[in-house]
């Protein structure tokens, strides 16, 4: 039975180049290609073939094996040193088994001989696509084995919550930069990761650049790729992360941090998606997305001249804000709940939930931490707890003091039992104003009670 290409709709679109002397042969690979939706470039000779993989990067090379007086298997040879994860498919009205097998030694992925057909074409683009598809997947599984983190839903009783979650889903299907803001631990990152998930550029890789952990000269190299002998201990040519994240998202986390001598490169590439790597000055285009974070005041920066006031509005087309935590009570028990079902398959424990004390304690906590410092205090609790039920004694005591519960008519404070009570009124309700309204008191007033007993 004729093999037939897999389904269009199954084929996502490739960057594919062809390098081929015939201009007919060109051109007629082009339109083919690019009918099924891929973008295509078409050069007839290696060196502009060299300068074309250089300035961007290509999923698919269809290779022309006689390309006038040069060599094609030298060109093999060049677009894999050049781009690795290039799949490269070599095409020749010469065929022959010997030529196959030093096509296939030099790295090519295929062989087609011509005269072929657009069917062979597509079966071979198909194979392809379904390749690259599953080396991207493979990317994104293996970073977040390495992250070991619960996924997180993002469901939320609090309005600014909604409000950000709503406005990153209508965002995420643009081109636009988001800008995520709020305190260290909110899940900036974790937004960032859905942001991209829920948009068009969802198959393709998804990379983070941490700013405040690298120098401004690693940092730009980590950003922008660097060739061998660049710097000391560049030993060999690094692609980058812009490169490594072609049609997909990169996320900068803490770009507040960004130092300011990378800032205008930063702004140029979200301009005109080019950049040259460290050492190099061939200028290089990426398809890319740009999400960014920062827990930092920008516009504090600005005045004091530690941030661009260009770039700043470059990347402040959607601002999203994130509450902390604390802001948040009414989140904390799904929250919480979420966390001990995923640590508990990590630690292969079966848990039913948390004790009504536990409970209260981790509501009436004021987690300065956010939401990392939570996913902790639940991983620690997994850990430590071998029964059914998460009590208070599997908490730290700064969430859950182990002492002996208040009582009217211990020789206690009112000081103290009004901090007491005013937790135990806080963790058993689902907001500040109904706290507030048991209480007797007005929400400013809670707020001063919470800020002088850190709850």
């Amino acid at each position: 039975m004729a093999k037939t290409a897999p389904p269009e709709t199954e084929i996502q679109p490739l960057n594919v180049l062809v390098v081929d002397d015939e201009a007919n042969i060109r051109k007629t690979l082009a339109l083919c290609l690019e009918s099924r939706g891929h973008r295509v470039i078409a050069v007839s000779n290696a060196g502009d073939a060299r300068r074309e993989a250089d300035r961007q990067a290509f999923d698919l090379a269809f290779v022309d094996l006689r390309l006038g007086t040069e060599d094609g298997l030298e060109l093999v040879s060049a677009l894999q040193a050049i781009a690795p994860w290039t799949k490269i498919v070599v095409i020749t009205a010469y065929a022959s088994i010997d030529t196959a097998v030093g096509a296939m030694q030099r790295g090519a992925t295929d062989y087609i001989p011509k005269p072929f057909t657009p069917q062979q074409v597509m079966l071979v683009t198909g194979r392809v696509a379904k390749v690259r598809a599953m080396e991207q997947r493979i990317a994104v599984l293996k970073e977040d084995l390495g992250r070991l983190h619960p996924a997180i839903s993002f469901a939320s009783q609090h309005p600014g919550m909604q409000q950000a979650i709503g406005i990153a889903r209508q965002a995420a299907p643009s081109e636009a930069v988001v800008l995520l803001r709020g305190p260290s631990g909110t899940g900036k990152t974790v937004l960032a990761r859905a942001i991209h998930s829920w948009s068009r550029r969802a198959h393709k890789p998804f990379g983070t650049i941490s700013c405040p952990t690298l120098s401004p000269e690693l940092l730009e190299s980590e950003l922008f790729g660097h060739v061998k002998g660049a710097f000391t201990g560049a030993l060999r040519d690094a692609p980058g992360r812009v490169a490594a994240c072609e049609g997909g998202t990169l996320f900068l986390d803490e770009i507040g941090d960004l130092p300011l001598p990378l800032q205008p490169k930063l702004l140029r590439f979200l301009q005109d998606h080019q950049y040259e790597r460290v050492g190099d000055a061939q200028t290089r285009t990426a398809d890319v997305r740009l999400l960014a974070a920062t827990h930092t005041d920008l516009e504090k920066a600005l005045k004091e001249g530690r941030f661009r006031e260009d770039l700043y509005y470059r990347i402040n087309v959607i601002q999203l804000e994130l509450p902390p935590l604390s802001e948040r009570p009414e989140d904390i028990r799904r929250l919480a709940e979420e966390m001990l079902a995923f640590f508990g398959v990590q630690n292969h424990k079966v848990f039913k939930g948390y004790s009504d004390e536990a409970m209260a304690a981790l509501q009436a906590y004021a987690w300065p931490g956010n939401i990392r410092e939570l996913r902790n205090v639940v991983e620690r609790a997994a850990i430590l707890c071998a029964t059914e039920l998460i009590g208070t004694n599997h908490l730290p005591a700064a969430i859950a003091p182990q002492a002996p519960p208040v009582r009217l008519g211990d020789h206690l404070s009112l000081q103290s039992i009004e901090e007491h009570h005013i937790r135990r009124v806080l963790a058993s309700t689902h907001s500040l104003q109904e706290a507030a309204d048991i209480l007797g008191i007005d929400q400013a007033t809670l707020w001063r009670k919470r800020k002088q007993y850190g709850i």
